[in-house]
């Protein structure tokens, strides 16, 4: 394996599936449970036209009572095809495999170690989503180590362009005091294991994530690659507003970052969508947590004014692409919205 290299190939790269796991538990969505199952079915029901959806169950009877929500919204069953696996959770960006092409050709399924966030202890249950989409898939499942230990990384503390540059906060990956994924690590020990196992030649290390979000700093709700050298990135005109100045410094640090090539990104901003608040907590509402499909862009709406002008920002963006909103006001109670909850798996 040491002379095979790998490359994780950029979101709107040519897709096998997308990968979802099924709300089985009203736990993350408290109150909310029975209008977050309706939003998964308009998902499925909006990525199925494009691409297959691998969707992991709890059980038979989870499986089933999930089929019977699909027909009825006249869902596309035929291209839902299902894991029976029971899972702690539904956040599949950060409990799933990564899927990387290797230099001989060939695919493999990575598993880094998944600790609910350094924050939830019950994540037992999501440690094996990795090996079940492998099998799934027929894909061999490597675990991520770096000098012999394990190596925690969640998919939506990554972006990447496909192309050798990575963008990731410091936040998330180098603050030793508060929800500490990897102790000890230096941003040289990060670097190492995305060049070995990413094919990142090139990181561009931002600042802080916004405020309300408890994974402390993913990247998937400050900024996204569209293409390889163009970056949308979030900006908050609320000078009161905490996240103004955590995503002006983080715009700063991306218009004077260079890509692989040495050329600078053209960075395009983005608004932010109005404060949101529920009970004592407020919610990490982003539009740039969007999810790219073969055919479409999913992007979550929040009952904004910003909405519109958001999806006109990734409408131009996304010229191939259908830029359609989904109602994210519930599924954001849960801490994250669509690219959060999904996967894509790449094409062979």
């Amino acid at each position: 394996m040491n002379h095979l290299t790998r490359r994780l190939p950029a979101e709107w790269e040519k897709h096998q599936a997308t990968l979802l796991a099924f709300p089985h538990d009203g736990k993350d969505w408290p109150g909310k449970y029975d209008a977050v199952k309706w939003a998964f079915v308009e998902i499925i029901r909006k990525v199925a036209p494009h691409e297959p959806v691998l969707l992991v169950v709890k059980s038979r009877e989870h499986r089933d009572r999930a089929a019977a929500m699909l027909k009825q919204a006249h869902a596309d069953a035929s291209k839902v095809r299902c894991i029976i696996l029971p899972t702690n959770r539904s956040w599949m960006r950060d409990s799933g495999p990564l899927v990387v092409k290797r230099s001989d050709g060939k695919r493999e399924a990575l598993q880094f170690r998944f600790n609910g966030w350094a924050k939830y202890p019950n994540h037992r249950l999501d440690a094996k989503i990795p090996a079940a989409v492998a099998a799934a898939l027929n894909l061999p499942l490597t675990q991520v180590r770096y000098h012999g230990r394990p190596v925690v990384l969640e998919g939506g503390a990554i972006e990447v362009n496909g192309s050798g540059t990575l963008i990731t906060t410091e936040e998330c990956l180098l603050d030793d005091e508060t929800q500490v994924r990897n102790p000890g690590f230096s941003r040289k020990d990060y670097e190492a294991v995305f060049k070995e196992y990413l094919g990142v030649r090139n990181v561009i290390w931002l600042g802080a994530g916004i405020d309300g979000d408890d994974t402390h700093g993913h990247v998937d709700d400050i900024c996204r690659f569209v293409n390889r050298s163009t970056v949308v990135a979030c900006v908050e005109k609320n000078r009161s507003d905490i996240n103004h100045e955590r995503l002006r410094d983080n715009f700063e640090r991306l218009k004077r970052a260079r890509l692989e090539d040495h050329t600078k990104p053209q960075v395009v901003p983005i608004p932010m969508p109005g404060r949101i608040d529920f009970e004592d907590l407020r919610l990490p509402a982003s539009y740039v947590n969007f999810l790219v499909t073969n055919g479409c862009v999913l992007v979550p709406t929040f009952n904004d004014p910003n909405d519109g002008r958001a999806l006109e920002i990734l409408s131009e963006l996304f010229k191939g692409r259908k830029v359609i909103g989904i109602h994210a006001v519930d599924l954001v109670w849960g801490l994250g919205t669509l690219h959060c909850l999904s996967r894509e798996i790449p094409s062979a």
